[in-house]
């Protein structure tokens, strides 16, 4: 009704010479733009919740143990039983973990899942209502640079608070609380602050693109630079977490030297520090450290290669697993000694 007569306003003022047709152009644009917004945020936020992080610290007067915020942040209702989406950073460490919902009910939550690789976890509210909301889902390989999106968080604390803004770049990199890469990551200029971790990036349809992660600030504030781990990483993990309480991958039956040795000794690939017996590795023929008749360690096969993958570091070599599945033959490429050898290794399910 009030749309209707808008227009018809919009419409006389052009008839009458008050309005040039460029400016009706701008106002119809921006009257749709901001219903479309409108219209998102009150589907989508009573599926949006505030996750509080708590601990127990002993007070150093009384020496009473008293329960302390630890931080907090934004979570989403992955689906009507409950279980809710968020970040890995904002609930590390929590000893007590509560969801806030729009209508400010507050509930206990415990965690069942988490994948710090990935940035990611899934709380379980033990007691949830039954009317919970969830967003629909939707493709994050069809976005493109210039696309609208909108985040709803709870930063600085200020609960369901909604900013709008573009895709501004795909394809990023950043790096996860684990210190491993989460490749693909959404970049927009949608304002993202303390609190709207975990909280979801939408599109113009309202479906969830994106979980929202992290922000490029010098002063901690938004600087028009925010991340998300798109919604086809989190489709792929979440049913992971929920079934297994981690992410699956298949392996290869080996202990490899850490990143930190691989550095100190300045060497190119990842040294096989133990073959464990049975497993694809060492039917492949793979070798580990071992000593020598002097009683020196000698370093066995050095992996550098699988596939077409380079191999410097853990990284590299758990993000061919995961994109790997069980029972999938791989090329393992090595160095031992001064000689280069192959093996065809078939990757089995975790033990």
């Amino acid at each position: 009704m009030l749309r209707n007569l808008f227009t018809v306003l919009l419409f006389s003022a052009l008839a009458t010479g008050a309005l040039a047709q460029d400016e009706v152009d701008y106002l119809s644009f921006a009257t749709e733009d901001e219903a479309n917004s409108t219209e998102i945020f009150s589907k989508a936020s009573p599926a949006v919740a505030y996750v509080t992080n708590k601990a127990l610290r002993r007070n150093l007067f009384s020496l009473n143990v008293q329960e302390i915020p630890r931080g907090s942040g934004t979570g989403f209702i992955w689906d009507a039983s409950g279980l809710v989406v968020t970040n890995f950073h904002v609930i590390a460490g929590a000893q007590r973990l509560t969801v806030t919902l729009q209508d400010r009910e507050e509930y206990d939550a415990q965690v069942i899942g988490i994948a710090p690789e990935k940035d990611l976890a899934v709380l379980r509210m033990i007691e949830p209502p039954d009317d919970l909301v969830t967003l629909p889902l939707g493709d994050s390989s069809e976005l493109t640079v210039g696309r609208k999106v909108l985040a709803i968080g709870n930063p600085f604390g200020l609960d369901t608070t909604l900013t709008t803004g573009v895709v501004s770049a795909l394809g990023r990199e950043i790096k996860s609380p684990s210190n491993r890469k989460i490749r693909g990551v959404i970049q927009t200029d949608a304002a993202i602050n303390p609190g709207n971790s975990g909280g979801p990036l939408l599109n113009s349809l309202g479906q969830l693109v994106g979980v929202n992660t992290a922000i490029f600030s010098p002063s901690g504030g938004s600087a028009g630079i925010g991340f998300a781990i798109p919604v086809n990483t989190v489709k792929d993990v979440v049913p992971q977490l929920i079934s297994f309480g981690r992410i699956q991958r298949p392996i290869m039956g080996l202990e490899l030297a850490s990143d930190r040795w691989i550095r100190r000794y300045r060497i190119e690939g990842l040294p096989v520090v133990r073959v464990f017996p049975g497993l694809p590795a060492d039917e492949a023929g793979l070798r580990g450290a071992y000593r020598n008749s002097r009683g020196d360690i000698t370093l066995g096969d050095i992996i550098t290669q699988i596939n077409d993958t380079l191999i410097r570091r853990h990284d590299d070599y758990l993000s061919v697993l995961e994109a790997s599945d069980v029972g999938e033959v791989v090329t393992v490429t090595t160095r031992r000694g001064d000689e280069e050898m192959r093996f065809e290794v078939t990757l089995t399910e975790s033990q």
